[in-house]
């Protein structure tokens, strides 16, 4: 998956470009004289008043955002209507800094505007506004409305409703009914002063300075204190984003398993990087929940351990390679062969045509020498400048590593980064006609996507087949609070084309020779229970062994706050039909805001 900081800056230069077309203009604009807030939000998510003027709208200032390209206020009503659908809150677009405080009796008159964060294409729902505004202060010092709790028996377990199939699959214009679903009951809260209490992190905070916290301590939750998304119809109802009007160096440093104790409130938001978001001006103190990186088992003489670690754009610069290096000799163990994903070229992502690794390579096996591990020697293929997708210039790469004390690289010449590896027979048992070597680099599955790298390693006199995979990644999925309900997961069409073409693969090795050991393994960028790894598995001839584990220790990514599995190690029916086995999601990353990779690494121990 691409770097999160790489993405999220990406998107915030595209949402300040941008910001102007993706506000949702309606024609025909009417006056509408002494409207109240809750008139302007109405019962759907989409403002009757889009594209009116408004005059003297009245409310008391909630909270000010004076930072960003979104500047502006939100004001709330003191005196609601008796309707729960509608909210009482809205957000002033005010472009620069706003003349007012917390606590001021302000009236606005404006444009109603549906603002959808990310542009239209996003699939995002929309944030109703008021742009344009004339604002005049009233009075200061009044009391804030009180804030609206948000709590286990407030959200509906249910996550969202059906899409109108009359318009693709929108739930824009359907009614909110707050007391049934979770999408409802936070648009319904849109702009509103609400609060949460002694609330369990289970996103880290991330360097955008934000977190995610739970108020369903109890849903799905994981070993480590998080929300497991262990299916398509579990969403976690109770995952919340938490910003901050404060100080940057006033946000705590969460890890997953903390607790923001006390009282967090402040306005509720939507933003295009997770829906909706709660912006305190109040956060609660944080308490630490003991989380400690986990350290896997030492493989015994007799098992090959075999793991698999993205590590995020790795490139000679980076200040990175020491704690790489720690965590691949301690917390891994120094695994017998370590299948690497997003290795960069010798100069990162200087885009003049450099391919070349072998510094990148070089620097961290000297760093895990360092640290007490093995001299790892390695083996992969250069590829094609900027065909492999990533980082522009970066050419990320997926390289074996592999301890010559413990396991042999059979090496077969021939493999380049656009000549396709076949399989054959080699004194009656399956063979690669090249070692290392590329799956069906000419495939339109790989277009601007890492290629399959196979190779053949011998331990203890037992050839075993390992595939390093590096999927599509996820990039233009819509997300779980789009607009569109069930989101479009557009992404995944390519994946299962990659997907078909490694299981094809993988059947050529069986046909070969049925009792094969073959491990496919990386960063597949999908879930354990998603169409992709369906067809990885297809006819029986690949199973992802995460799933060996507890439900709540199924995950190796942590995504809005959802724990999730997106590096798998897929086994061969000879590995898992002995069940002599043992799977490991190695917890150093995911869940820690001081992480040196957004992955967790993944071991698998067995007797070939």
């Amino acid at each position: 998956m691409p770097s999160k900081s790489s993405a999220r800056l990406a998107a915030l230069t595209v949402a300040a470009v941008c910001s102007a077309a993706s506000t949702v203009v309606l024609t025909s604009p009417a006056h509408a004289d002494s409207v109240r807030i809750h008139d302007i939000q109405g019962t759907t998510r989409m403002s009757p008043y889009a594209g009116q003027q408004v005059t003297d709208v009245t409310g008391i200032v909630t909270g000010v955002r004076t930072y960003g390209s979104s500047r502006g206020f939100w004001m709330q009503d003191p005196k609601p209507d008796a309707d729960p659908a509608t909210s009482e809150g809205v957000f002033v677009f005010t472009s620069s800094a706003p003349k007012v405080a917390v606590g001021d009796a302000v009236t606005v008159s404006g444009t109603v505007s549906e603002y959808v964060p990310g542009g239209t294409s996003s699939g995002n729902q929309a944030l109703t506004e008021i742009v344009r505004p004339t604002v005049t202060v009233v009075s200061g010092g009044n009391a804030v409305p009180a804030a609206t709790v948000i709590s286990a028996r407030s959200v509906p377990s249910t996550y969202a409703p059906a899409g109108d199939s009359a318009a693709n699959g929108s739930v824009n214009a359907l009614p909110l009914r707050p007391s049934q679903y979770a999408l409802d009951y936070y648009e319904s809260l849109e702009g509103m002063n609400v609060q949460v209490a002694d609330a369990r992190v289970v996103g880290a905070t991330d360097p955008f300075t934000e977190l995610w916290v739970t108020v369903k301590p109890r849903e799905n939750a994981s070993r480590g204190g998080g929300t497991v998304y262990g299916s398509y119809d579990s969403q976690n109802t109770g995952r919340l984003q938490i910003q901050s009007l404060g100080a940057v160096a006033d946000f705590p440093a969460a890890n997953v398993g903390d607790t923001l104790t006390g009282t967090t409130a402040g306005p509720l938001d939507y933003n295009q990087f997770g829906g909706y978001t709660l912006v305190a001006n109040e956060i609660g103190t944080l308490k630490s929940g003991g989380l400690e990186r986990e350290t896997t088992q030492k493989q015994h003489s007799g098992e090959l351990a075999v793991a698999t670690y993205n590590v995020e754009n790795l490139d000679p610069t980076d200040a990175s390679f020491e704690e790489h290096a720690a965590a691949i000799t301690h917390n891994l163990q120094s695994p017998d062969i370590v299948s690497l994903e997003e290795i960069q070229d010798n100069n990162g992502a200087k885009n003049d045509g450099t391919v070349a690794a072998d510094q990148t390579v070089t620097k961290l096996i000297d760093a895990i020498v360092a640290a007490g591990g093995p001299k790892y020697d390695w083996r992969s293929i250069d590829p094609v400048n900027n065909a492999d997708g990533g980082e522009p210039g970066g050419n990320i790469r997926q390289v074996f590593l592999f301890n010559p004390q413990r396991v042999s690289f059979t090496d077969r010449a021939g493999g380049d980064a656009t000549t396709a590896v076949e399989v054959t027979k080699d004194h009656g048992k399956a063979a690669l006609t090249a070692s290392p070597g590329r799956i069906d680099p000419a495939n339109t599955a790989w277009a601007s996507s890492r290629k399959p790298l196979a190779g053949e390693f011998v331990f203890r006199g037992r050839t075993v087949f390992v595939i390093a995979n590096h999927f599509n990644s996820k990039g233009g999925d819509q997300g779980l609070t789009a607009q569109y309900q069930p989101p479009v997961r557009s992404s995944e069409t390519q994946r299962h084309l990659q997907a078909t073409a490694v299981n094809t693969f993988v059947k050529q090795i069986l046909a070969a020779q049925k009792n094969a050991d073959v491990l496919t393994l990386g960063d597949i960028n999908d879930f354990e229970f998603s169409g992709t790894t369906k067809i990885l598995e297809d006819d029986g001839a690949l199973w992802s062994a995460i799933k060996s584990l507890p439900k709540s220790e199924r995950y190796t990514y942590d995504y809005q706050g959802n724990s999730q599995v997106l590096d798998q190690i897929l086994i061969s029916p000879s590995i898992r039909r002995e069940c002599d086995f043992e799977y490991d999601s190695v917890h150093i990353n995911a869940e820690f805001n001081d992480q040196i990779s957004d992955h967790d690494p993944q071991v698998l121990r067995f007797r070939p």
